[in-house]
């Protein structure tokens, strides 16, 4: 079991900004995941809590990733306050999982580590 954020590259954002967003993602999702597999969530939370954090291109391309994957896992998207870098509501990053290792990596396998 494991858990990926997906952060999109192109905003250039700094690291307490991006932690930020990871944090909101890893919450969000596992949350989810809580609510609807707990089954899925109390596995991954005796396993150790795997998160992995990965960068993708461009906005574009994290939704066409979110549109495919929230279809069989739990997914969220993260949306900005816009309190500080960027403006309000832009598109951060995804949150998947926690899930299977082998079904997620079938979305998320040519990602590369941030």
């Amino acid at each position: 079991m494991k858990q990926i954020i997906v952060i999109r590259a192109d905003l250039k954002l700094g690291k307490g900004k991006i932690a930020s967003q990871v944090a909101h993602a890893s919450l969000a999702s596992a949350e989810l995941c809580r609510k609807n597999y707990p089954d899925i969530y109390n596995k991954w939370l005796y396993e150790g809590q795997k998160k992995i954090v990965l960068k993708i291109e461009n906005k574009e391309k994290l939704l066409e990733l979110y549109e495919r994957v929230k279809r069989e896992i739990p997914t969220v998207l993260i949306k900005d306050a816009g309190m500080t870098q960027i403006s309000p509501d832009t598109i951060t990053c995804i949150g998947i999982g926690p899930w299977k290792d082998e079904e997620i990596d079938r979305h998320t396998g040519s990602l590369k580590l941030l």
